[in-house]
């Protein structure tokens, strides 16, 4: 299934090579930096887990799965905060 942002429920702002969301209605911060704000910036409603797998496994070297492990782990914190859903 593909990812897609739920824009309506957040603000986002690039700072310094990071990108700053806001929760609209919690003020819920998140501070992205690195791979997580690479695989942000990758979702975009097309892209499925294992396309943001494979585009990010072209700048970022990972051993031993890391690199899935992480980013199921953040895929989980956005679906549990309600800014991301699969479609």
């Amino acid at each position: 299934m593909a990812l897609a942002k739920r824009t309506e429920r957040f603000t986002e702002t690039p700072s310094d090579g990071e990108v700053v969301i806001m929760r609209l209605d919690t003020g819920q911060f998140f501070s992205l930096a690195g791979t997580a704000a690479a695989a942000w910036h990758l979702i975009d409603g097309e892209r499925t887990r294992a396309d943001l797998i494979a585009a990010l496994s072209v700048e970022y070297a990972s051993a031993d799965g890391q690199l899935e492990e992480d980013l199921d782990e953040f895929l989980g914190q956005l679906k549990a905060s309600g800014i991301l859903v699969e479609a």
